[in-house]
């Protein structure tokens, strides 16, 4: 049996331990007989209820690492025969699939009845088990490390398809001066400055003689910004994978409890993971407010081909996409019972997914444009652009008249969110 040391209850003599010697959820209050307690343990985890897209691969393997790491200092109570077992899924296998969707509840037990039932069938469990797979928060640590990870490769993207816009518009390269970084005294915009000014190096297009639009010399602040959002998430992500959430959580022995102790807590609820998402979200649909803007000076310069100038509409289209997924998230209502408060991990995650894709795609319109821009001229970039011009140009190539963009940009959009996952994760 795991070692479980039941605290006191204050009511009398008997002792509880929720889910071990009561029952779950809103049967908290409900003591179990020694029958009872024996049925209930050799329950696998509820099946799967939620439906809906399934969440990738590389995300079920991160919630299925997050599990595993809240086993390893014996918090969970459980047996190593089942954390061997956990642990053995990881062996790249095929794993169950987790729908992204419908995942309400005060925590994330629907979704990980999906991944574990069947775990829990073929290993067989004993008592806390069941509630040590399901009740905690390791699918909110797998999403924030999920879009930290990824947010390196698209600020990688963004970095590149804003100096492409840049040596495009011909844009005075004083906004972006090494300098100013210990003008500004802050790490994330120098980050930021560091970034373009390498892009920019040896650049000897036409710069305009007066200063850029707004949209440009705002540049490396607003690219500071995501990299300031990428820390914290990155922070976030960090602590979450280490955090300890079971509920109830096994404090192993020490001097003073030679038996050790258990506690109900909330550690269930991650409340770093929604904002760090949440700031992610708004950093993409900032970045493509400002891919939007930056595209509307260059269509209406004369050099840019007038048969690009429709596409502004496109570019409109995705930066409100990114706009309204880059909304706060808030806490959702609950459930019967003791779910009166949801967790709002599931959607958080979704909305930064879903600004991110939004951004990739206002950066692709941005860079065919800024390509049309530099063909129509006869121009090159600066060459550490020439890469990523060669690519932009491989999937969308300048043109001279009117034609069918929506496939081009479509293929270009898509390389972007591969070269965002595949440099990220």
């Amino acid at each position: 049996m795991s070692p479980l040391v039941p605290r006191a209850d204050r009511v009398g003599s008997a002792i509880t331990v929720y889910g071990v010697t009561s029952g779950y959820g809103d049967r908290a209050a409900i003591r179990l007989s020694d029958r009872e307690r024996k049925e209930q343990a050799s329950r696998p985890p509820v099946a799967g209820a939620s439906f809906g897209e399934p969440l990738p691969e590389r995300v079920a393997r991160g919630i299925l690492l997050a599990r595993l790491a809240n086993f390893l200092e014996g918090h969970g109570a459980v047996r190593p025969e089942l954390a061997e077992a956990v642990a053995g899924m990881l062996d790249g296998g095929p794993l169950p699939p987790v729908p992204a969707q419908g995942n309400g509840g005060a925590g994330e037990i629907l979704a990980l009845g999906h991944l574990f039932h069947d775990l829990g069938v073929r290993v067989g469990l004993e008592e806390k088990e069941s509630l040590a797979l399901v009740n905690g928060s390791p699918c909110a640590a797998a999403f924030v490390g999920d879009a930290a990870l990824a947010a390196r490769g698209r600020l990688e993207l963004a970095h590149a398809a804003f100096a492409l816009s840049v040596e495009a518009f011909g844009a005075p390269l004083e906004a972006y001066s090494a300098e100013l970084a210990e003008l500004w005294g802050d790490e994330h915009e120098a980050a930021a400055l560091r970034a373009l000014g390498a892009l920019l190096e040896g650049s000897v297009g036409e710069r305009r003689a007066y200063q850029a639009p707004v949209s440009y010399r705002i540049l490396p602040r607003v690219v500071g910004q995501a990299h300031r959002a990428l820390a914290e998430a990155g922070r976030a992500a960090e602590i979450s994978l280490r955090s300890v959430t079971d509920n109830p959580v096994y404090v192993p022995p020490d001097d003073d409890h030679p038996l050790g102790r258990v506690w109900s807590t909330g550690g269930y609820h991650n409340a770093q993971a929604p904002p760090a998402l949440d700031g992610l979200a708004a950093a993409w649909a900032d970045l493509a407010a400002l891919a939007e803007s930056q595209m509307e000076k260059l269509l209406l310069d004369d050099d840019t081909p007038e048969n690009a100038r429709h596409l502004i509409m496109v570019e409109v289209g995705w930066a409100e996409e990114a706009r309204h997924a880059s909304q706060r998230t808030l806490l959702p209502r609950g459930g019967l019972g003791q779910n009166d408060v949801g967790s709002p991990s599931f959607l958080a995650w979704g909305k930064e997914l879903a600004a991110g894709a939004a951004l990739d795609a206002t950066l692709a319109v941005l860079c065919a444009t800024a390509s049309q821009a530099l063909w129509a001229r006869g121009d090159e970039p600066a060459p550490p652009l020439a890469g990523f011009l060669a690519e932009v140009r491989a999937h969308f190539p300048p043109a001279a008249e009117v034609q069918s963009y929506g496939a081009g940009l479509g293929r270009l959009a898509e390389a972007f969110t591969a070269r965002v996952l595949g440099g990220g994760r």
